[in-house]
């Protein structure tokens, strides 16, 4: 087919949601529930982080980024999720699915790289506690957060720009929840072996810090378990351990979507891997970081108890007790 007779797509249709009329609100519900549930948490940890000084530490100022970031990764994909499930027209523009690639994507990427980060942490603390406070500085942590930031954004980019230059003459129907690149780039019309390389780029990066988070705590398993006192290797491994269930809930998820490579999946063992990658991740971060630190859990417990003690006094303020 010549350029000229080629019809341009300019929006998407995610064929693979249900129609508004079978059941849908089956799937709404809960979705909406598991992205208040996602925000609502992520907020909490966030600002406990930033109201209270005793939080104000490397490990936690790393948490509370990564929980911001969670909560713009999940808005990325989730709302357009919501609405395809009770919309009847179920699409995406064109502009509009290279973004939801670009920020989903670079928010992930970034998301890896504050986790690596964390691990690394997490290595000099334990294993270097002397030399901690001189290296971990609020500066370098500063720089570490940023860093990952701009570097997540950029290595997006040129992918990005490519996919916007390629014709999509139809069909226009993606297979996934989301727009993502494999789905998207079967739809180009012209050669897509340049998914093979975007699938190596992606599974070096996704390698390189698997390898750097599992060697850290590696080491910090071994010099824990060299630890005399039983409380302290006990006290060493709690603050150790929902990192860990973090970075196998996070990366676990990512290998199954995007290091299968020629691997096919059967359609529904391919929504439920997106679904787990992009919503039940995130829903086990503010679990795991609130109900497994005391000191987490200590100051969501003084925000939710000021914000009782705030709304009893502004009721009290606007509505008084007629009968005194």
């Amino acid at each position: 087919m010549s350029q000229e007779n080629q019809t341009m797509v300019t929006e998407f249709y995610f064929s693979d949601f249900p129609q508004f009329e079978k059941g849908s609100l089956l799937f709404f519900i809960p979705l909406l529930l598991i992205y208040v549930f996602i925000i609502v948490g992520n907020f909490m940890i966030f600002f406990a982080v930033q109201l209270h000084a005793r939080l104000h530490n490397p490990m936690y100022n790393f948490i509370s980024f990564f929980s911001f970031l969670e909560m713009w990764y999940t808005t990325v994909t989730i709302p357009k999720m919501l609405s395809n499930i009770v919309s009847k027209e179920k699409t995406i523009s064109f502009i509009g699915c290279l973004l939801q690639m670009y920020f989903f994507h670079s928010l992930g990427v970034t998301e890896a790289l504050v986790l690596t980060v964390m691990a690394i942490d997490r290595y000099i603390a334990i294993c270097h506690p002397l030399r901690y406070a001189t290296i971990m500085t609020p500066r370098l942590c500063i720089q570490l957060s940023a860093g990952s930031s701009i570097f997540g954004f950029l290595m997006l980019l040129p992918e990005i720009v490519w996919i916007s230059t390629l014709p999509f003459c139809g069909p226009n129907q993606i297979h996934q929840l989301f727009c993502d690149f494999e789905p998207v780039l079967r739809l180009a019309c012209t050669d897509t072996s340049m998914i093979l390389i975007e699938d190596v780029i992606h599974a070096i990066s996704i390698l390189t810090s698997v390898c750097i988070i599992t060697l850290s705590y590696l080491r910090i398993i071994v010099v824990i378990l060299r630890i005399p006192s039983g409380k302290s290797r006990q006290k060493a491994f709690s603050t150790c351990a929902a990192h860990i269930t973090i970075f196998f809930l996070f990366f676990g998820s990512v290998t199954l979507m995007y290091l299968h490579f020629s691997v096919t999946f059967p359609p529904l063992l391919d929504k439920v891997i997106a679904l787990m990658f992009a919503v039940l991740a995130p829903l086990f971060n503010p679990i795991i970081y609130s109900l497994r630190n005391k000191d987490m859990k200590d100051a969501i417990k003084k925000i939710l108890c000021s914000w009782g003690f705030t709304v009893a006094t502004l009721k009290a303020a606007l509505w008084p007790d007629k009968e005194a």
